[in-house]
């Protein structure tokens, strides 16, 4: 077995003996044995201690180095130089099969024992992943945490897998929007950055009917689209799309969460602005409402303020690198925009990397060629400019003012905006000749 490399293999071998001599019993639980039964790369080390309190469980680890605990109302034990998490559960004895009913999915419901390698899987989870299915381990305890509808979500797309009709009747049942905002926040941040097809778990929570816990999403559900522009329909439509597009797009940087979930938002203010016109429909001002719709949704899911503000900028801007390329845009609405990214934590390239998504995730014959040109345009205005990555640097700062003799207060903030505007205007990199051309020149020697 490769479940674990030979060296941590061993110490938990080890662990796992030293358990049976004091009556309980180490098994392998968890994610690593579904990766293991599903050939996919194993990330994280779980072992479950049964017949151990924790305390004994902590006691039994103490003998193999220093321990420390995890969480709150979930206790992990973790030893310091080991990468593994451990738990206890003295509720069940050794019977394997009655502490998994407590677990989500069949899936989730198997172990391996680390001294005889024997896999223990009295829910067939094995048959369910060679049947591409997703089912409950126990339907009586699967609505004891709500969020499992959301985990549902998320297993569907990261492992393709079908939930089977219980396991749906199941979800729906869930009050999903009584669970903890970021605990919501962190399973949809999942389904977002590891699912290659983040739209196999929305469509999931719609058919459930869980967009309820999300209104903001829900509320995209037919609202109609100029055809000429989104052939494939309605904004949820082309939302599931855009998401799609986006994670195989992503950068592959820290900057991955705050572009997927500005992918999934970008048209959240569709649903308000969207209005029928001569036969044609508009959502003039989707992009300053969708800034506010998906503003609120993250704070409603307590999500870090830097993301939310980076998400909302992402969102508001997120046409403009399709417009300024057509309008033929001056360098100074490139460089005004650049300070507005800068100062959310976002950039050009990013909100470019947005922009493609949304246009890609269409079925116009140019997105269905994968042609992007005003996005390319836009990049090398850009990186022209130096502002691909970043805002402009201020070459006038607060010191230099103060340096005129313009005393610390209000107005070395306006001498400062105006030095901005002219820099942003012209691309001025002398800091004298900008203070001069906003107070005056300075006055010489003697005069």
């Amino acid at each position: 077995m490769t479940l674990a490399p030979d060296r941590c293999k061993k110490r938990i071998a080890e662990i796992a003996t030293a358990a049976a001599e004091v009556g309980g019993r180490a098994l392998y639980v968890g994610g690593c044995v579904r990766d293991q039964a599903m050939g996919r790369p194993i990330r994280d080390l779980d072992v479950e201690l049964l017949g151990l309190s924790i305390e004994a469980a902590q006691a039994l680890l103490e003998g193999f180095g220093t321990t420390f605990r995890m969480g709150q109302s979930y206790t992990v034990l973790r030893l310091r130089d080991l990468d593994v998490d451990f738990t206890a559960d003295d509720q069940h004895g050794l019977d394997f099969e009655a502490a998994a009913t407590r677990r989500d999915l069949t899936l989730n419901s198997m172990a391996i024992d680390p001294i005889t390698d024997e896999w223990l899987d009295p829910f067939q989870g094995r048959a369910d992943i060679a049947a591409k299915r997703l089912r409950a381990t126990d339907p009586t305890t699967f609505g004891q945490d709500p969020l499992r509808a959301m985990r549902v979500a998320r297993f569907a797309a990261c492992l393709e897998l079908e939930p089977d009709e219980r396991l749906r009747a199941l979800c729906a049942e869930q009050p999903l929007e009584s669970v903890a905002g970021e605990r919501l926040f962190a399973e949809w941040s999942r389904l977002l950055a590891e699912a290659p097809r983040p739209s196999v778990g929305l469509q999931v929570l719609k058919d459930c009917g869980q967009l309820r816990s999300a209104p903001e999403l829900a509320a995209l559900v037919g609202i109609e689209q100029d055809p000429t522009w989104h052939p494939e329909g309605d904004v949820w439509t082309h939302t599931l799309q855009v998401i799609d597009v986006a994670a195989r797009i992503k950068p592959g940087t820290p900057d991955d969460l705050a572009f997927m979930w500005a992918a999934l938002g970008h048209d959240l203010g569709k649903a308000a602005s969207t209005r029928k016109e001569d036969g044609r429909v508009h959502a003039r001002g989707h992009e300053q409402t969708g800034r506010r719709a998906c503003e609120a949704w993250l704070e409603r899911l307590r999500a870090p303020g830097a993301l939310t503000r980076c998400v909302g900028a992402l969102v508001e801007h997120h046409l403009a690198p399709a417009l300024l390329p057509r309008q033929g845009a001056s360098p100074r609405a490139y460089r005004r925009l650049a300070r507005k990214l800068d100062q959310a934590g976002a950039s050009m390239a990013l909100l470019e990397r947005v922009a493609r998504a949304d246009h890609l995730g269409r079925t116009t014959p140019e997105a269905q060629a994968g042609r992007f040109a005003e996005g390319e345009i836009f990049l090398a205005e850009a990186q022209k400019l130096q502002i691909r990555e970043r805002g402009p640097v201020d070459v006038v700062l607060g010191r230099d003012v103060i340096a005129r003799g313009i005393p610390p207060g209000p107005e070395v903030g306006r001498i400062l905006e105006a030095c901005r505007e002219i820099q942003d205007a012209e691309g001025a990199t002398d800091p004298e000749k900008l203070l001069d051309r906003v107070l005056g020149p300075r006055a010489s020697p003697g005069q």
